[in-house]
């Protein structure tokens, strides 16, 4: 079964490609190497999930939210790619907006984990870092 038809099995689908909010492109190939920009958890509507993890956000929720990034990376890495099937996860780096008493950081960023271990099987596993941090860009909970 391909990534996009594992997709489709599980009732998901892809995001349009947000425009970058910044001086920056949403992704960058160099030889056989994507680099994707990172993004923010974007409802269907282009607005932000936004708050503080262990203040007004759960850990739940925000693994949701990072569940949501990861349908948009994927959603990136398509456009450069052509198909997910080409994909393998390297390194993923995930950051929390919390309280600093916060310490399941790596809980929430398992929802991007998860999706792209489910989506792309092996080739989704890979390193990563999961971090809190005192704010992100808008107040958004979660940026991968």
């Amino acid at each position: 079964m391909t990534p996009e038809a594992k997709l489709v099995s599980m009732g998901l689908t892809l995001p349009d490609i947000p425009s970058p909010m910044a001086n920056y492109v949403p992704f960058k190939i160099c030889g056989d190497v994507l680099y994707l920009s990172g993004q923010g958890p974007r409802r269907n509507d282009g607005s932000m999930m936004v708050g503080k993890v262990g203040l007004n956000v759960t850990a739940e929720q925000a693994y949701e939210h990072a569940k949501l990034v990861g349908l948009g990376l994927l959603a990136a890495a398509k456009a450069a790619a052509g198909e997910l099937a080409k994909i393998e996860v390297l390194k993923v780096l995930g950051m929390v907006n919390a309280v600093p008493e916060f310490t399941d950081q790596p809980k929430v960023i398992n929802g991007c984990s998860d999706l792209f271990v489910a989506v792309l099987g092996e080739r989704g596993r890979h390193a990563r870092s999961a971090v809190g941090m005192g704010s992100l860009p808008m107040q958004i909970t979660v940026e991968i």
